[in-house]
């Protein structure tokens, strides 16, 4: 059970109506239902009455709606109380192109709101340049990839004194078959071997979307038809819009395009293995400054509450 929705479920109880609590949250009515069925499902009683003119409270709904007003009272007050002695210092966090289109400005505004006085350095780059920054201790945290959680190798440098990193399986992301509307229609699903011919805009081989998508062919025993490899999402999709190509990436990537229905088919990527694997990485807790602590903490929130809310397709959090 989460705080996010205890505030759903009071907010809906106080609106009467599931569509204006939604409109009032600004979440889509379809995951704020999403998050009161998993409630109903975890206390195991229903809570919310629903019917033409609305929704109602339960007996059992009334009585933990009273309870979950409280709580949310006591978890304001205590987040005055930790104010009082507010974290301070710097955090540099990097992320790749298409995980910052959706994660960097959630990110930054909950940074903002619970830690003002941290000062947040945020870069975007390709996976395997903000693995060697990491390394070379030009960031504290990082979202990297691979395609299991085994697969990144963050070696210390000749001569180190850390203690090691920590690797934390974040979220995974299944792969979407990405045109240029101006191509034939897509189904709802490809599988790879329908890929046997398609000519492909990819990244080079360091980046961790590239061991995704290699390790699902090698799987299926055929060869990529890559047409062009370039490391820059902006570029990749500026030529799969001009009709150069097509790629292979997240949902992620289209979310950084408001009219991508109007530009772009996709297709899920029916492989099992064609999935990237997001890792948040760091250097080992004993040699984190308690500000790249809490920054942590603030990103697997902010993910979560991105893939709650019905705004990060395709993702599975693990």
């Amino acid at each position: 059970m989460e705080l996010r929705q205890l505030r759903y479920f009071v907010r809906i109880v106080e609106a009467g109506s599931m569509s204006r609590a939604a409109l009032e949250l600004d979440v889509v009515q379809s995951a704020l239902s999403q998050q009161v069925s998993r409630l109903e499902g975890e206390l195991a009683t229903r809570l919310l009455q629903r019917s033409p003119q609305g929704v109602t409270p339960t007996e059992a709904g009334l009585a933990f709606f009273h309870e979950a007003k409280l709580t949310l009272r006591h978890a304001e007050q205590a987040v005055r109380s930790a104010q009082q002695a507010r974290l301070s210092g710097s955090v540099s966090i990097g992320l790749a192109p298409t995980t910052s289109a959706l994660l960097g400005l959630p990110l930054m505004q909950a940074m903002r709101e619970r830690y003002p006085e941290v000062r947040l350095h945020m870069v975007e780059g390709m996976s395997g340049h903000l693995a060697a920054m990491l390394r070379a201790r030009e960031l504290d945290l990082a979202i990297l990839f691979g395609h299991r959680p085994d697969a990144l190798a963050l070696h210390e440098p000749a001569g180190g004194a850390g203690r090691g990193w920590q690797v934390l399986p974040l979220m995974e992301e299944a792969l979407f078959l990405i045109r240029s509307v101006a191509q034939p229609a897509l189904p709802p699903q490809v599988d790879i071997e329908a890929l046997r011919t398609e000519p492909l805009i990819l990244p080079t081989g360091p980046h961790g979307l590239r061991s995704a998508i290699d390790a699902a062919f090698d799987r299926a025993g055929i060869a990529p038809q890559v047409a062009l490899e370039v490391d820059s999402l902006a570029m990749v999709m500026a030529a799969v819009d001009a009709g150069l190509g097509a790629t292979l990436q997240p949902w992620a990537a289209l979310g950084r395009y408001p009219d991508a229905d109007r530009r772009f088919r996709h297709a899920r990527l029916d492989a099992p293995v064609a999935r990237r694997v997001n890792l948040l990485c760091s250097r080992s807790d004993e040699e984190l400054a308690p500000a790249v602590l809490a920054a942590r903490g603030v990103v697997r929130d902010s993910v979560r509450a991105l893939v709650a809310d019905g705004r990060w397709a395709g993702v599975t959090l693990v």
